[in-house]
């Protein structure tokens, strides 16, 4: 019986990999930081086809156009003749009479080396993106290097990566060979392709169980600064407390994480973040964080990766469930699918003890700060619906801050309606548990699904309020109900280049002063002309570097209201970039700030309500 059973599964196997979709990516014989790859396609059905890459994927919400990233691309047929195809757009060729298509080859340029440029097209989110700097690291996120054709996503891929000597490949997924030359790896369909990243490069990684999950970390440190195992005590005790956090919603036996670390001599990035997966995650952080930096924000960013396990990986719409790479149909649920993970991501944090009370009550009111930087009457589902269109995507990163805080404020709401034996991850495990992986719910049910799990009719009420509607929350009101109340105060006079000083980023290939570009300018820079996207190289002659860094913020706080100042920027002016002076005089802001603290005297109600909500216990 043995036998025959592995002969059967042996035939099996050849059978799947003949009707598979051979795809070899050569990490060896790379040229000008090109790789080659090649797909090998099983006999056509179809005589007209569409081959694509990706206009966007599932988690980035945004358009990247990842075929604008391929060149020289060669279709072949059966007998290695030249078939020929006509470009619709970056992303999608057009082959008529292609049953005999048999291969096609192409090569791939990696988009970090992209990433300053947006002259032409927005950059592609660091983790979500890909790089390839020869003898050094390979980020392959498959998405920028695999395409499909349309009738052929459910066709299972063989993916062979042709790896240089001595290098090591990070990802969940399993070697089927034992080579040292190559990995090869089974995949069912193109939708499991996406869903599997990789990183190879020499070999810095770990493996351990926490929880009963195998877990493995692979790092790049270009500089040989950090290695994987600094991070290991910080990771394995996050993981823990997201294991305990979750219960019976996590399933996972198994996850990698690349964590990918920016600098030394490599390509200039900022997308700095992670992208989820179903079993793994991509992160991309600078190198010159210091330890204590990357471990919180392992456990701020991976731990939000991780719980997409759950939500939208798990349960999601039909339009997750069946995504169109190439002309995508977005959800109207950001607030639950990012929004809500944002808010497992500090709650775990607050009931599994890695942070104190008073630290989680700064998060939320950092949160309401950096929401008033966006439109706070625009209905979330229909930003959420048309994230992808001009007028909505500057909009995007609320879900992070409003969506969080709507998340908050629903699960006190499900907490005050059941007397504390409800709240919001109570909701989403009975709505993973309704639907689930392979069962999507209807976009346009799901306020009515949640009610269904609930049992509460009041939930819909705030769902039309609130994410449907356009009535700004009253975040004040619900913060009451648990025993906070808030606090405002005005600042000093302050010179600075955005309104709030905190959103300030730097870049230490330019020593520079960078922004996001969702922040809200000062009335200087207003009157100066500076824009979002410049970055500041000196003030006053006083430049910015990582040792004096102190000193430019003490002298910007010398500064008095009309002073003259110059301000010396580089701005990109097509595929160039220049350095100019800026002049004005100084206009000093003050800020009111609100601040959240815990009453000194609650209720009983509201301090029974806050222990709820801050234990998760009943």
């Amino acid at each position: 019986m043995r036998k025959t059973a592995i002969s059967l599964g042996l035939f099996a196997a050849f059978l799947a990999n003949a009707q598979s979709i051979k795809t070899t990516i050569d990490l060896v014989n790379v040229k000008d930081d090109k790789v080659a790859v090649t797909m090998e396609f099983p006999k056509m059905k179809s005589g007209d086809i569409r081959f694509h890459f990706p206009k966007t994927v599932p988690g980035t919400y945004s358009v990247d156009d990842y075929g604008r990233f391929v060149e020289g691309i060669k279709f072949y047929d059966n007998k290695g003749r030249e078939l020929t195809y006509t470009k619709v757009n970056d992303n999608t060729y057009s082959l008529k009479n292609a049953q005999a298509l048999s291969k096609i080859t192409y090569l791939v340029n990696d988009s970090f080396d992209d990433e300053l440029d947006n002259s032409k097209h927005k950059a592609v989110f660091s983790p979500s993106g890909t790089d390839i700097e020869e003898g050094k690291v390979y980020m392959i996120n498959t998405h920028g290097f695999i395409g499909y054709i349309d009738s052929m996503q459910d066709v299972p891929y063989q993916l062979i990566v042709q790896k240089p000597a001595g290098f090591y490949g990070t990802t969940a997924l399993v070697d089927q060979d034992k080579s040292d030359a190559t990995d090869t790896f089974t995949l069912a369909n193109y939708a499991k392709v996406t869903d599997s990243p990789l990183m190879y490069t020499k070999p810095d990684y770990i493996t351990f169980n926490a929880g009963g999950m195998d877990l493995v970390l692979g790092v790049y440190s270009p500089t040989g600064k950090y290695k994987a195992a600094d991070f290991k005590d910080n990771l394995e005790k996050m993981v823990l407390a997201q294991k305990k956090f979750l219960g019976d919603m996590n399933t996972n036996k198994k996850y990698a994480i690349m964590l990918y670390l920016s600098g030394g001599d490599g390509p200039q990035i900022k997308g700095f973040g992670a992208l989820e997966h179903h079993e793994s995650t991509s992160v991309v952080l600078p190198e010159m964080m210091p330890k204590e930096a990357i471990d919180k924000t392992i456990t701020d960013v991976v731990s939000h990766e991780f719980f997409h396990t759950v939500n939208p990986l798990k349960t999601h719409s039909e339009e997750i469930h069946n995504f169109d790479y190439a002309d995508p149909k977005m959800s109207q649920h950001l607030w639950m699918y990012e929004g809500g993970t944002e808010y497992f991501a500090n709650l775990f944090q607050i009931q599994e003890g890695l942070i104190n009370k008073d630290e989680f009550l700064q998060r939320i009111n950092e949160k309401i700060t950096n929401s008033k930087n966006y439109d706070d009457t625009m209905p979330f589902t229909v930003m959420s619906k048309n994230i992808l269109k001009d007028e909505y995507k500057d909009q995007y990163r609320n879900v992070y801050e409003k969506g969080t805080l709507l998340a908050m404020c629903l699960d006190i709401e499900l907490r005050k309606l059941s007397n504390g034996e409800m709240g919001y991850r109570d909701m989403i495990r009975k709505l993973s548990q309704r639907f689930g992986e392979n069962k999507p719910f209807k976009d346009d049910k799901l306020i009515d699904e949640l009610v269904t799990v609930t049992g509460y009719p009041q939930v819909k009420d705030f769902y039309n309020k609130y994410i449907a509607g356009n009535q700004p929350t009253p975040y004040a009101e619900y913060l009451n109900m648990v025993g906070v109340e808030a606090k405002k105060q005005d600042t000093p006079p302050l010179f600075w280049f955005i309104k709030d000083p905190n959103q300030t980023g730097y870049n230490d290939k330019n020593n520079t002063f960078i922004f996001d570009e969702s922040s809200a300018l000062s009335p200087f820079s207003k009157s100066i002309g500076f824009k979002i996207t410049d970055e500041i190289v000196s003030l006053d002659g006083k430049t910015i570097n990582i040792q004096n860094m102190q000193d430019f913020i003490s002298y910007a706080k010398s500064i008095k209201e009309g002073q003259n100042v110059t301000v010396t920027v580089l701005r990109k002016n097509g595929d160039k970039t220049d350095k100019i002076d800026l002049k004005g005089k100084a206009v000093l802001d003050k800020m009111t700030i609100e601040t959240l603290q815990y009453k000194a005297n609650p209720t009983p109600a509201e301090l029974k309500l806050q222990t709820q909500w801050l234990t998760g216990k009943k």
